[in-house]
């Protein structure tokens, strides 16, 4: 999973990201301040936010609740010291899906994510998919284009299937194998690259540029 961190202790913010990557095989970005974790959650992909309810510049609570008015539904937990019924219910409230008391171990820590991460947020998905030239059949798992019938596997169908549906934004490769491969998976980012290639070969029409676009350094996407 790609896991935001809002966290302003430096010391606790260190060993969490480092137990993150360490244990729990997760790519981890670390902010210490609320406007950050704003900036950085509205701005790219993350499958689950992590905020201290205090930090400077916006409380984690402010942050959630701000961030929901703004329509994302993304999965939030709230890290915090205070246990209390009502400030957890505060926190709930604010749109969190979770809530974790310090102090805490980091495999009930994982173990949450984990939990998070099996919550379907996404929308119900349409049987028929129109893009472009082509139509998928996500029922059956057949692309056509015209009258025809392009032979995809069950993964490079999953992964083209994704990219549509995120069409016009960057999909890094750790959300590819996440979401197509599996967040426990011992597959490697290199067969990410094989399979797009792959897809290439089977979709682009010779002299035309590639439908699926490399960026460098981050991962792929589909222009809408």
């Amino acid at each position: 999973m790609k896991i935001l961190l809002a966290e302003d202790d430096p010391q606790l913010g260190e060993l969490i990201v480092y137990m993150l990557k360490k244990k729990g095989g997760h790519s981890v970005d670390w902010v210490t301040a609320g406007s950050d974790a704003y900036d950085y959650a509205i701005s790219s992909h993350y499958d689950v936010l992590i905020l201290d309810w205090m930090m400077p510049e916006g409380e984690g609570t402010e942050i959630c609740r701000r961030l929901r008015k703004d329509h994302y539904s993304g999965a939030i937990m709230i890290l915090t010291a205070k246990d209390a019924l009502q400030d957890r219910i505060k926190g709930l409230d604010a749109g969190a899906d979770d809530y974790i008391v310090k102090p805490f171990e980091i495999d009930e820590l994982l173990a949450r994510l984990r939990a998070l991460s099996r919550r379907n947020y996404a929308p119900i998905l349409e049987e028929t998919v129109f893009f472009k030239d082509f139509v998928l059949n996500r029922t059956s798992q057949v692309i056509r284009r015209e009258t025809e019938e392009i032979s995809l596997s069950t993964r490079e169908f999953q992964l083209l299937d994704l990219l549509i549906q995120n069409k016009g934004q960057v999909l890094p490769r750790e959300v590819i194998l996440d979401r197509v491969w599996g967040y426990d998976t011992d597959v490697s980012l290199k067969t990410i690259d094989a399979t797009i290639k792959l897809l290439r070969k089977k979709l682009d029409r010779l002299g035309k540029t590639s439908l699926i676009q490399t960026v460098r350094g981050v991962g792929y996407k589909i222009e809408d």
